[in-house]
Order: structure tokens, then C-alpha cells, then sequence
């Protein structure tokens, strides 16, 4: 199993700018999408969750550029586990163009991820659930992000 949680797509020119090339904001569309298939493939609990009075709310984005992709591009976006702590996920995110067995980086990016709980009024931080963290484990960067992972909530 590789270290990170994939998602593959194909750009469409809706995707694109005037110029012919991916227009920005949907690379953080993209890391969105990613988390929301990682939630529904691994800890569909968790979603469950956020059905009820648990949310994740986005801190901060960001994304680096390396190269242009174009309508019908083949991409694979990459998520991983960068740092986890009691209430806050950070994901790093790949983005690779696929082509004729050839992957060449594009972008990179991260996400920090916050767990709240409680209503709008009265939102707090909570834990980050235990499915969740032991859905990460496998996709965490390093040593000291599985540990985090894999620590119980009274560890």
C-alpha cells in the first residue's frame, strides 16, 4: 500500500482559464475532495459525525505551483498525514500529472484541518475521533505523525 491516500481525475475545461491552463482555486478544490473520499473510503464513521455535532473546520490552505496542466490531463492528487495533534490535522497534498506512465509533480499544498464540536452558537475543540486518527496512521509522513495517530484518546 503506498504511503498516501489518492484520488485520480481528469481536468475539464471548465477547469481551466481563458489562457488554457488549471485555474488555481481548483487545486484547493481538488484537496477538498480529496478529504471528503478519504472520509467516505476509510472513516465513513466520522462522517456520521458530522451528521451530528462534530465539524472540521478548514484553518488554512496553500498551494505551490510547479508546472501547467490542461483540459484532459490525467491527475493523481496525493494526501498525507503531516502533523496531528490533539484537536488539528495538517494534510499535505501531491499533485501529479499522469502521462504515458510518466508522473511529473505539479503542485504541492497542505491543509490544517481543526475539530469543533457543539452548536454554531457554541463551538469548541474537540479530539480529533479515534476512526479518524486510525485512518490516518497509514498515510503519515513521519514517525512522529503515526505515533500521534495511532495514541488513544486517554494516551
Amino acid at each position: 500500500m503506498p504511503g498516501y491516500f489518492e484520488i485520480r481525475h481528469t481536468v475539464g475545461f471548465e477547469e481551466t482559464n481563458i489562457v488554457g491552463n488549471v485555474y488555481y482555486v481548483n487545486y484547493l478544490r481538488w484537496q477538498g475532495r480529496c478529504r471528503e473520499m478519504f472520509l467516505r473510503d476509510r472513516a465513513p464513521g466520522v462522517l456520521a459525525e458530522l451528521q451530528d455535532d462534530l465539524k472540521l473546520f478548514t484553518l488554512k490552505v496553500e498551494c505551490e505551483f510547479y508546472a501547467e496542466i490542461t483540459a484532459f490531463d490525467d491527475l493523481s492528487v496525493r494526501m498525507r498525514l503531516e502533523e496531528l495533534t490533539q484537536t488539528q490535522i495538517q494534510f499535505s497534498f501531491d499533485y501529479v500529472h499522469l502521462k504515458e506512465g510518466v508522473e511529473l509533480m505539479v503542485a504541492k499544498g497542505r491543509q490544517r484541518v481543526a475539530c469543533m464540536r457543539g452548536p454554531n452558537a457554541d463551538t469548541v475543540p474537540a479530539r480529533v475521533p479515534e476512526e479518524l486518527r486510525a485512518a490516518l496512521a497509514p498515510y503519515a509522513e513521519s514517525p512522529s505523525a503515526a505515533r500521534a495517530a495511532l495514541m488513544t484518546a486517554g494516551g
